[in-house]
């Protein structure tokens, strides 16, 4: 008799608060499943007063067409509303990603998310 054990993507994703800009740490397979719960911190973030957001992808091991969607959707909201969406930790599969679609060129990269704290707080509003 074998045993196949389920394999459970896992997702994470969390909110803080530094230096006055949101920062959302997401971590795990970003895709289908994982799109509403990274909408909803995207928008808490975006209802902040200082309208700045830090996505740090550091620990993103995948990511498909509908999470990337979401994170067109969140930079256009941003841009619409007169904040700031940067990413951080972009790379591997992820970075491939971005420069196969072309996205790399929309979005403002940082290596870690406090460089790009540090770059968004250093510039004015």
């Amino acid at each position: 008799m074998t045993s196949q054990r389920q394999h459970t993507p896992t997702f994470t994703v969390s909110l803080g608060l530094v230096d006055g800009v949101a920062v959302l740490r997401v971590g795990g397979e970003l895709d289908l499943v994982a799109a509403p719960a990274l909408r909803e911190h995207l928008r808490a973030a975006a209802r902040l007063p200082s309208q700045r957001v830090v996505v740090d992808l550091g620990d993103v091991t995948f990511c498909d067409s509908v999470g990337m969607s979401e994170l067109v959707v969140a930079l256009n909201n941003s841009q619409n509303s007169g904040g700031r969406l940067v990413l951080s930790g972009v790379r591997g599969s992820l970075e491939r990603l971005l420069y196969r679609t072309g996205l790399h060129n929309l979005f403002e990269r940082h290596a870690t998310w406090q460089d790009a704290v540090r770059q968004v707080t250093a510039d004015p509003p």
